[in-house]
């Protein structure tokens, strides 16, 4: 195996990690011992102490031990909230009393949710207030038995089906219950890959994998990164991966503040910037697009910022020079997968960055590029092929999907389904997707998704989905129709139809009506002529 990235490695960073045995909880345990009186968390003018945060997150897991519907070990808890300190709470809360993470996407509608509650079997949800319409709709249809609500104005209010965050933390009349975790082995959190259905898969991370992969991030990092000292701006939402591990798990690990807002609002980041200067932005390029299109970013003081990592989808050269220019820091784009934890590579702050690559491996994680027929031969260097990768931040597998682990975990290998090449210095580039992921604006769009809302329109006989290029989502949801005979629908119908039964993000921006699609002589329609299509117009 080709590992010349490795000659770029400094000799004070470590290119492999000596791991702890420890758990996720253990990162804040260590942190409130070395940074208690430090501010951890950052909302809306409520700052939070690390030893505060450790006061809450204990109240919360002994509450869920000792409620009627105490928890046992590896049982699972869903989070369905935007980022607020309840989600830091709730996520180290669960893991201290032994439960499972499931991450939810606050955007979800009615359907998506529900495959996600009785897939990972939760029978405790965590859920921002105005989200209960939705639980509401297919409650009845899940395990969920406790549903634990959050008022970000600091309320409670009377509820039939769920108590309120506060009144739940003070139902807490002991310190919680000790509960062994083997760190290798017990699942810390399920994170969905994407939307409806059996395709949408849980990614079995561990107590490893993720302790791992922050370690993996401050060691690649430690050059730039001030523990006790940084402040990260926490707007990369933490229900993904990428917020998960980039912000609030590095934050926690290296004693920082998380500057945490709840969505992307371009004036709010900006003022944000200006009264509390982040010196950390993890985000995604629309971010970066934002920010850099604003005419007066610089009276915002953006060069407070020294670290910015772009994940979740390619990073633009000329985004990335304009917003350097601007702001004095750096970007370094990277990338990584659900599977991974989510982080695998990334251009070096140490080394030469190459726009357009994702850089090399951080430490303790090997990649090559193998054929696309068998994946089993490694190409020669500058070919194209699929990347895998192998590491201790590779997931334990997908739950209860023992065929789609088998296919995707072989030989020790994640085989990621991008296409990828590699250049003389090890530096990789994606260059296509052999799944027909979408990835706009940092969220994984799934086309078949999309494809089976569409197909339930009564006027629909035949649709396929493609990720078109757009200047600010980096793609956009395109949807190619062709009706049923003596059946009408224009584009803003079947665009409102979308919105109605599937999250924002997923729901097409172009529809474009035809006769007939292309398709293979067996009638599979053929996706790739589609996109290749809309990509010429």
């Amino acid at each position: 195996m080709n590992k010349t990235w490795l000659k770029h490695y400094p000799e004070h960073i470590k290119k492999e990690l000596e791991i702890p045995n420890d758990s996720v909880p253990d990162m804040l345990k260590n942190a409130i011992a070395n940074y208690g009186d430090h501010q951890a968390l950052y909302f809306y003018g409520k700052e939070i102490t690390y030893k505060e945060l450790g006061t809450q997150t204990g109240a919360f897991a002994s509450s869920l031990q000792q409620d009627g519907n105490g928890i046992n070990k590896g049982d699972r808890v869903a989070l369905m909230l935007p980022n607020c300190p309840h989600y830091v709470i709730s996520y180290y809360g669960t893991l201290q009393a032994g439960g499972t993470v499931t991450q939810v996407n606050p955007m979800l509608v009615g359907k998506e949710l529900e495959h996600i509650l009785t897939d990972s079997g939760a029978e405790t949800i965590v859920i921002y207030e105005p989200l209960l319409p939705v639980l509401n709709q297919i409650i009845d249809n899940t395990s969920v038995k406790r549903v634990i609500k959050v008022n970000l104005e600091g309320r409670d209010t009377e509820d039939s089906i769920a108590v309120g965050f506060t009144a739940f933390l003070k139902q807490a009349q002991r310190p919680p219950e000790p509960v062994e975790i083997d760190p290798k082995e017990d699942l810390a959190v399920l994170q969905y890959t994407g939307g409806t259905t059996g395709r949408s898969k849980g990614v079995m991370l561990t107590h490893r994998n993720i302790l791992t992969n922050t370690l993996q991030v401050y060691e690649y990092f430690k050059d730039e990164i001030q523990s006790g000292k940084d402040r990260y701006l926490t707007v990369i939402p933490l229900f993904h991966v990428f917020g998960m591990t980039a912000c609030m798990n590095l934050s926690i690990y290296t004693g920082s503040l998380s500057i945490m807002l709840p969505k992307f609002e371009l004036e709010e980041v900006l003022q944000t910037i200006k009264d509390l200067k982040p010196t950390s932005f993890p985000g995604v390029p629309t971010m970066y697009v934002a920010l850099t299109s604003h005419p007066k970013a610089e009276e915002y003081g953006i060069d407070s910022i020294r670290i910015c990592n772009s994940g979740s989808a390619p990073m633009p050269g000329e985004l990335l020079r304009s917003f350097e220019e601007k702001t004095g820091a750096k970007i370094l784009e990277g990338y990584g997968l659900s599977e991974s934890a989510p982080v695998t590579h990334c251009n070096p702050f140490f080394a030469e960055r190459k726009p357009g690559s994702i850089g090399i491996g951080i430490p303790s994680t090997d990649y090559k590029i193998v054929d696309l027929a068998e994946g089993t031969e490694e190409v020669p260097v500058g070919e194209t092929g699929e990347i895998v990768i192998r590491g201790p931040q590779v997931m334990k597998g997908y739950w209860n999907m023992p065929e789609e682990t088998a296919n995707t975990l072989r030989d020790g290998w994640l085989y990621t389904g991008d296409i990828a090449r590699m250049d003389e210095d090890g530096y990789a580039y994606i260059v296509d997707r052999k799944k027909d992921l979408i990835i706009a604006s940092g969220f994984n769009i799934y086309p078949r998704d999309v494809e089976e809302v569409i197909y339930e329109h009564p006027a629909v006989q035949e649709a396929v989905v493609v990720g078109i290029p757009d200047a600010y989502r980096g793609e956009t949801v395109k949807a190619v129709v062709v009706l049923k005979d003596g059946k009408q629908c224009d584009e803003e119908e079947l665009i409102a139809y979308c919105k109605e039964n599937m999250a924002s993000y997923k729901v097409p921006r172009v529809v474009e009506f035809r006769d007939e699609l292309p398709k293979t002589n067996v009638g599979k329609i053929l996706r790739r002529a589609i996109r290749d299509e809309s990509l010429q117009k």
